[in-house]
């Protein structure tokens, strides 16, 4: 039985992670929130999950290094010297960053490299998502995560060759590009489509969320999966063996 802290532990996300733990017959090393100390947590736990904010990303991270534990990321609205903090922790410890946990959407994710790999760009891809009213950034850490597989499929880059916030005299869209559209209402845990539009003919992939529950669990089966492995930077495609 492997025994996680909790970074971010009052919120939605920390409080069905709780849940996932006991479900899954292992114990919770407690939990901290805002303004809390990762360091103490960090000695009486087996690994750390982080789903609290950017801003916190840094403690975490360092609290995980001095305690020798993985620490899984799931934290979304990172940017690149969050990325660059994570490379640099990985040559020392095991990190999982994602933008899911979800085991379905890392599925998703997967069957969207391979179609991408196999379409033409004539091809267009469209990324549409939609969360709860609450969700503060966009597109979603899920989208990015489809959009980076489907560049990776394409062999591109992901970054220069995306097309989001539509509005206006727009022009023609851009033959490869890869396309973002943020929905956001009601209490909706989290839908995602990625639809690749040929002539005449399209193919849709969704995944849809019914319950944050699923993301709780697949971020204890990845915590506890981390648990024991060398130093490095996973990802959900490897605790599934992809």
């Amino acid at each position: 039985m492997a025994q996680f802290g909790i970074i971010g532990h009052k919120g939605r996300m920390g409080q069905a992670l709780f849940a996932a733990i006991e479900e899954a017959g292992h114990g919770a090393a407690g939990g901290i929130d805002a303004g809390g100390q990762p360091g103490p947590l960090a000695t009486q736990s087996d690994a750390l999950i982080d789903f609290s904010a950017p801003s916190a990303l840094e403690a975490s991270i360092a609290a995980a290094r001095v305690a020798g534990i993985p620490i899984l990321i799931g934290t979304t609205g990172l940017e690149a010297e969050h990325h660059m903090m994570i490379d640099e922790a990985a040559s020392v410890i095991p990190v999982l960053q994602t933008g899911n946990t979800s085991l379905g959407v890392t599925l998703l994710a997967h069957l969207v490299e391979t179609a991408a790999a196999k379409l033409g760009d004539n091809w267009d891809i469209e990324i549409v998502e939609m969360h709860h009213r609450h969700k503060v950034d966009a597109p979603s850490g899920t989208a990015k995560l489809l959009g980076e597989a489907a560049a990776k499929g394409r062999s591109i880059d992901l970054a220069s060759n995306t097309e989001s916030a539509r509005d206006g005299m727009t022009g023609a869209r851009e033959t490869g590009a890869i396309g973002f559209a943020s929905l956001r209402g009601g209490t909706v845990a989290g839908d995602h489509s990625t639809i690749f539009a040929g002539n005449e003919e399209r193919i849709t992939l969704t995944h849809n969320a019914e319950n944050r529950m699923i993301f709780a669990r697949g971020a204890v089966k990845a915590a506890a999966w981390l648990i024991g492995k060398p130093a490095g930077r996973y990802t959900m495609n490897d605790v599934l063996g992809l």
